[in-house]
């Protein structure tokens, strides 16, 4: 199977062609314009390993989402980074690549915290495996968590190793009318307390939050807190994961990371508050130095996310010494430059 993507690279690489690899195509929206032929990987499904005892999984790079999660659903079990789908057409690879979480990110850790290990075939056509299926296999250099986030610009993924959780025994969600600065007041202290939150949303004068674990310790909390319980909270949390509510439709939509405590930014603009106050969704026609220096200011960085790019990309640029790493990795892992060109840095 892996030997029509050893060809074809190997052929693009004798030829300098430059290739757009991807899965169902969910995130094509993300990142900058490349250029290319498309090299799919719809082809490379299938769950190659469950071992639902050992919270293992290992899949290939174009198995749906949607079947991963069904049959971890039939063990009580699930990716706990939540990873958005964008669409019913998202790829495993596709959101390896990505590097993407969902609301319970701050609570359960990021899309590279679950990666045991993959498999890529690098730019000049060589099959590489990094990592193995078991969290003591990760020592030393992590390649295979390298290459979360980096949009396919240093390898194909072909396979994924992946550590997965038990779903929670009870979820509740709770609703407060506050405002923003009220709001991220609110979860800031009780992310310092001994609470079972898994996510967090502020938008419109409402904070919404989430509560999961064992039984007892959801209605505790509940208890304590107060609020009005969401019906439907299950359709809520996918709708935020995966942008589909108007809000998000809005361009430019900037998404700014920033330390949680950070007070309301004020700038005007529609804006929905996740990750307990870390992340500031904001649709803003506002140059993109002001809102990089504003979310620079509260001790984060601010990125593009959905809307025409700005002339120095989506992303913020890099500084000197951290562009010089990221140089080197491409040299590495792609040395002309052919995967997803431009994706990541306009110039490489």
């Amino acid at each position: 199977m892996l030997d029509v993507f050893i060809e074809r690279i190997r052929a693009a690489h004798a030829e300098s062609t430059p290739l757009i690899l991807q899965g169902g195509g969910s995130k094509a929206f993300y990142g900058n314009t490349d250029e290319g032929e498309i090299l799919s990987t719809r082809t490379l499904t299938g769950v190659v390993d469950y071992q639902p005892k050992e919270l293992v999984l290992t899949a290939r790079a174009g198995t749906p989402l949607t079947e991963i999660e069904a049959l971890l659903a039939e063990q009580n079990q699930m990716l706990a980074f939540e990873p958005p789908h964008f669409g019913g057409a998202a790829t495993l690879g596709g959101s390896i690549a990505a590097g993407l979480s969902g609301p319970r990110r701050p609570h359960a850790g990021a899309a590279r915290d679950f990666v045991l290990g993959v498999r890529i075939i690098d730019g000049t056509g060589q099959p590489l495996r990094f990592g193995g299926q078991v969290i003591k296999n990760v020592a030393g250099y992590d390649v295979s968590r390298l290459m979360v986030g980096a949009l396919g610009t240093l390898g194909l993924i072909t396979e994924i190793s992946l550590k997965v959780l038990p779903q929670p025994a009870t979820e509740t969600t709770l609703q407060f009318e506050l405002d923003e600065a009220a709001a991220i007041l609110r979860m800031n202290q009780w992310a310092g307390q001994p609470l079972p939150l898994s996510a967090s949303s502020w938008h419109a004068g409402l904070l919404t939050v989430r509560l999961s674990g064992a039984a007892s310790a959801v209605h505790a909390a509940q208890a304590k807190l107060g609020g009005d319980p969401l019906n439907d909270a299950a359709a809520f949390w996918q709708r935020l994961r995966d942008q589909a509510t108007p809000f998000f439709d809005k361009r430019p939509l900037w998404r700014l990371a920033v330390k949680p405590t950070t007070p309301p930014l004020k700038l005007g603009d529609a804006l929905w508050v996740e990750w307990g106050g870390a992340v500031r969704w904001l649709a803003s026609e506002r140059p993109a130095a002001a809102l990089r220096a504003a979310a620079q200011t509260a001790g984060g960085h601010a990125t593009l996310f959905r809307g025409d790019a700005p002339p120095d990309g989506v992303f913020t640029p890099l500084a000197p010494a951290m562009l010089t790493l990221h140089r080197a990795l491409k040299q590495r892992f792609d040395p002309k430059g052919l995967f997803n060109r431009g994706r990541m840095h306009p110039d490489f």
